[in-house]
């Protein structure tokens, strides 16, 4: 048992190694900022790319099984509905315009990993790389989008009838969610971060850190069903306290992100020496 304590404490020392001496939680809170502008852009760009595959109506149907199990508590499922038709309804020129801010959460991580991965790194033209190097997940949008919304009514129709087919609609959701999230965090610890660790190294953290994030995602549901007030701390302002909620929610995803792409640097780099030695062991 102590060994097995010692090896975990090991390679948890190790995973963490690329954020010893770095702020994690200002990190985590800078990428928050620009995650906060980019998020509604991103969310209206994927709803109208995929529109623009699966159409108007299917997409509003679709999506509306998701809107009415959202917890009301906090008033999530008028704000997710106003989301996906103003997405529905986007116009090119509107969609042009929300790529700027749509982009700047590549600039974002771009910027955390590279105080991460290299923090005295004399690289130029940092937000526009990570700007760039972020719209390419664009093109995938509407096939990852529509993934989850076609599982939405099997999943939601399970979680609605309780006891154990509710438990297997939240595993259920929980699987599409992680199949989502982990080619995007793919893309995004191997190309967005500038250490480019090897693609065995990023699959393999990249689905670690998807499969704790769409557990967090839905602890985050299970967290805005319950009926806490949260405009107390604000003198009564219900919609101050929600908007706060989701920063700390958002503060607390790109922890996650941060340790994921940590992990991933530790493991791509000790994978590198073990190939250097192999080949001088069989010499």
């Amino acid at each position: 048992m102590g060994g097995a304590w010692e090896r975990t404490r090991r390679i948890t020392r190790a995973a963490f190694r690329p954020l010893r001496g770095r702020d994690l939680s200002l990190h985590a809170a800078a990428i928050t900022f620009y995650g906060a502008i980019a998020v509604v852009p991103v969310a209206l760009l994927a709803i109208w790319l995929t529109m623009l595959l699966a159409g108007a109506e299917r997409v509003r149907r679709l999506s509306a099984y998701a809107v009415e199990a959202l917890p009301d508590a906090i008033g999530a499922p008028r704000a997710a509905a106003a989301l996906v038709e103003a997405g529905v309804g986007l116009t090119p020129w509107l969609a042009l315009a929300a790529l700027l801010p749509a982009s700047l959460y590549g600039e974002g991580l771009r910027r955390a990993f590279v105080s991460v991965a290299a923090p005295r790194s004399d690289e130029h033209l940092i937000g526009w790389r990570g700007r760039l190097l972020l719209l390419p997940l664009l093109a995938p949008a509407p096939a990852l989008v529509l993934a989850i919304l076609l599982a939405l009514p099997t999943t939601t129709g399970l979680v609605r009838r309780g006891g154990l087919a509710g438990a297997l609609g939240v595993v259920l959701s929980f699987l599409a969610v992680f199949l989502v999230l982990t080619p995007v965090l793919l893309w995004v610890f191997r190309v967005v971060g500038p250490a480019s660790p090897d693609w065995l190294s990023a699959l393999a953290m990249g689905s670690f850190t998807a499969a704790n994030l769409s557990g967090f995602l839905h602890g985050f549901v299970l967290f805005a069903s319950f009926p806490l007030d949260l405009g107390i701390p604000f003198g009564g302002l219900n919609e101050v306290g929600a908007v706060v909620a989701i920063l700390l929610w958002l503060y607390v995803f790109h922890v996650i992100v941060l340790a994921g792409y940590s992990a991933t640097l530790a493991l791509s780099t000790w994978r590198d020496h073990r190939q250097r030695r192999e080949p001088a062991g069989a010499g």
